[in-house]
């Protein structure tokens, strides 16, 4: 049977990380708080979470703690080292990264946890920051079971939906198959409504016609109405789908997987990133169109 652990630590309050951690708060627990930003800590101060100065004191204070950070660097950087969190989390206690890294350096601390007796779960989330405020994101975890079903309370208090998908490092695997779904969608939508905007069509209806078609997955239908109005501000940035299809055609190197479309579509991303590094992913649109040789459209205009 789950439990729900009482006092947990938690790294890294971002855009996902601030909303993750005040549904933690609304559900009770003690929460110990750490970022190389104290500003973001305070924010958090003032409704219970009590503030860490250093990861070590983070890490002697409590036997388990969540992590959620931009990259490969930044897991290292807080997990590795004598003045990161392994080496300061008793003995028997748990490590939970929620981040989106690569599986070669969410191996490396899996293999200073298991020396030092530390469980270590990975736990990459899928979802907007909507969802995070919302308490609806979801989970894939790998690593020990037993660890998974005691903290499977604690997870709930964030993710309405949880997947448990193997002892290893199964779950950044899932996580990055998923976000190459996720990113070439994108690159597949800026290409067919390029091309439905150089045979003529109703921005509009060619949107709403793909949104009751074949092709309307979940992410098609979230995205139609901001489609439409032609608005790009950030749910989830160009640069941060260039980093995830970059760890998604990088582990596609490293297994031998034949992935082509995973480098064409990081490809799309780098170009534009480089110049819209903040603009949301689905502006890929943009891009393609630029490249089409087609005017963009303004808000709300429908017309070619």
């Amino acid at each position: 049977m789950s439990t729900q652990t009482k006092a947990v630590g938690w790294v890294g309050v971002g855009k996902m990380g601030e909303p993750i951690c005040r549904n933690l708060l609304k559900a009770g627990l003690e929460l110990h708080v750490f970022d190389i930003d104290p500003e973001r800590v305070r924010s958090l101060q003032g409704e219970g979470a009590k503030p860490a100065a250093t990861l070590a004191e983070l890490a002697h204070g409590v036997t388990t703690v969540f992590s959620m950070v931009p990259d490969d660097r930044a897991l290292e950087g807080i997990a590795l080292g004598p003045a990161g969190l392994l080496a300061n989390l008793p003995a028997g206690g748990v490590y939970v990264d929620l981040s989106t890294v690569s599986p070669e350096v969410s191996l490396k601390v899996a293999a200073q946890a298991a020396e030092r007796n530390v469980a270590y779960l990975c736990a990459p989330v899928s979802g907007s920051t909507v969802l995070a405020q919302s308490a609806h994101l979801t989970v894939f975890a790998s690593g020990p079971a037993q660890v998974y079903s005691q903290l499977e309370t604690t997870f709930a208090t964030f993710a309405a939906t949880r997947h448990y998908v193997g002892d290893g490092q199964q779950a950044r695997y899932l996580k990055l198959a998923i976000n190459h779904l996720v990113g070439s969608t994108a690159a597949l939508m800026a290409e067919a409504l390029a091309l439905g905007r150089k045979g003529g069509l109703d921005w509009s209806m060619m949107l709403d016609v793909m949104g009751s078609s074949v092709i309307a997955s979940p992410l098609i239908k979230y995205k139609l109405d901001l489609l439409k109005q032609r608005e790009f501000a950030p749910a989830f940035s160009a640069s941060q789908m260039l980093k995830d299809m970059t760890l998604v055609a990088d582990a596609g190197k490293s297994t031998g997987t034949v992935m082509p479309i995973a480098d064409r579509v990081a490809e799309y991303f780098a170009d534009y990133a480089a110049h819209k590094p903040h603009a949301d992913f689905f502006g890929l649109v943009e891009e393609v169109e630029a490249r089409s040789g087609l005017q963009p459209l303004g808000r709300d205009q429908d017309k070619l």
